[in-house]
């Protein structure tokens, strides 16, 4: 199965770019299924219902999130109408959404998983015992598993890497938008990195104006955050996994800069 991981999408250049490369990169790697973090896809954060649906037209399969989700307030109006839209899985009961789906393609099942870490983030519930739970309900159901751990520190990124070693096929880090190197097949055979990058403003910080960000670090003050513009990025990662026994057998990130 292969499978290709699109870096975190931001505001209108980030779709921008799905729109005229996504295509290409599928066919590229031929892939089977596309995931998308989209969190900050609608003016920098959180999904619009058009928006989301944008992204389903222009081939983007999964769309997981992260701590921007409930951003634009129409979210919980619509987010339970989409199968292949989820959340952090640890936020609490009731919550509207999902934290997992089950997504068929050649007649193989692929478990998609969203958690949030919770060092520098919101106190939500330990993602450890989050994936052990979900595990327990859908590792009977599909021999691929992959994971979208949403989160700020790299400790608490590698750690879930080996938590999950050999219980699932992927795990990919997202939220800090700079994608890391550290690309590898762990001992079991779960593929990770720490994260994936991010699909935007190459000429910004993290997706933001250069300035804005260094006029705010500079003077403590809020400022108003307008996404960059110049030259743009698209980030993401390939991945072979092995539809029999579930593990990953090649890995590979790119970043391609489009001027």
């Amino acid at each position: 199965m292969k499978i290709l991981i699109i870096g975190d999408v931001v505001g209108r250049a980030g779709r921008n770019i799905i729109q005229q490369e996504l295509t290409n990169l599928k066919s590229k790697y031929q892939v089977d299924i596309t995931i998308a973090n989209c969190e900050n896809a609608s003016g920098g954060n959180g999904l619009t219902e058009k928006n989301a649906k944008e992204f389903f037209e222009n081939g983007v399969d999964i769309i997981t999130m992260g701590n921007h989700v409930w951003d634009k307030k129409d979210i919980v109006n619509y987010i339970d109408d989409y199968t292949n839209l989820i959340r952090p899985a640890n936020y609490p009961d009731p919550c509207p959404g999902k934290g997992y789906t089950i997504f068929e393609k050649n007649g193989i099942k692929i478990g998609v998983i969203n958690i949030s870490g919770i060092v520098y983030l919101n106190n939500l519930i330990c993602p450890f015992t989050t994936i052990d739970a979900i595990l327990e309900e859908i590792s009977s159901k599909c021999k691929i598993i992959i994971l979208d751990f949403h989160g700020e520190a790299t400790s608490e990124k590698i750690a879930m890497g080996y938590y999950s070693d050999g219980r699932v096929s992927l795990v990919y880090g997202t939220h800090t938008h700079v994608q890391t190197a550290d690309k590898r097949i762990l001992p079991q055979g779960t593929g990770y990195i720490t994260d994936v990058g991010m699909t935007g403003p190459f000429d910004g910080v993290l997706g933001v104006d250069k300035d804005i960000i260094i006029q705010h670090l500079k003077s403590r003050r809020p400022v108003k955050f307008e996404i960059a513009t110049g030259i743009m990025q698209i980030n993401g990662l390939y991945v072979e996994i092995n539809e029999k026994t579930g593990k990953c057998e090649a890995i590979d990130n790119f970043i391609k800069v489009i001027e």
